[in-house]
């Protein structure tokens, strides 16, 4: 009888081992379908965070707050990389980071040698020890025209407060 058992499972092995290895290969695959439907909810989530600025009539068109003081960029080093908020850095996306301000804060930041100004939404933080008052994304850079300064004496005010 114990022959017959290890003939009976020597049979059944290859077999066995083939079905397992398929439903193992079919269970590691990713799903298009997923994927897909996670990419449109992080477009649609995208635009709703970022209207609320590009919309003129969302918030006001007085200063809630006005300071001035010294704004810097970031770019490379940090694009893709994770913000204080959750979100992933894109330096082409026209945000900043603040030290205080909350999340989602519209604001807008003038260049004061210049007269440019783009609006910006807070997404990130920065450290308490920098002395300047708001670090922008690459894309802010170039709209206030301070890419090869790196730094630009600027107007920060604020038109919507975040949650």
């Amino acid at each position: 009888m114990y022959i017959s058992i290890l003939k009976f499972h020597h049979s059944i092995t290859p077999l066995f081992l083939l079905v397992v290895s398929a439903l193992l290969l079919v269970g590691c695959s990713a799903s298009q379908r997923f994927a897909k439907e996670e990419k449109e909810k992080e477009s649609v989530s995208r635009y709703e965070r970022n209207k609320s600025y590009n919309d003129e009539t969302d918030y006001n068109t007085e200063a809630l707050e006005t300071v001035t003081g010294i704004a810097s960029y970031y770019a490379d080093k940090y694009h893709g990389r994770q913000t204080s908020n959750g979100e992933i850095f894109n330096m082409y996306d026209l945000t900043a980071a603040h030290k205080t301000y909350p999340f989602d804060t519209i604001v807008k930041v003038t260049n004061l040698s210049n007269g440019k100004s783009v609006k910006l939404r807070i997404n990130d933080r920065m450290p308490d020890y920098n002395p300047r008052i708001i670090d922008i994304s690459y894309k802010a850079a170039i709209e206030l025209d301070m890419l090869v300064s790196g730094i630009a004496d600027v107007k920060l005010e604020v038109l919507k407060w975040g949650n």
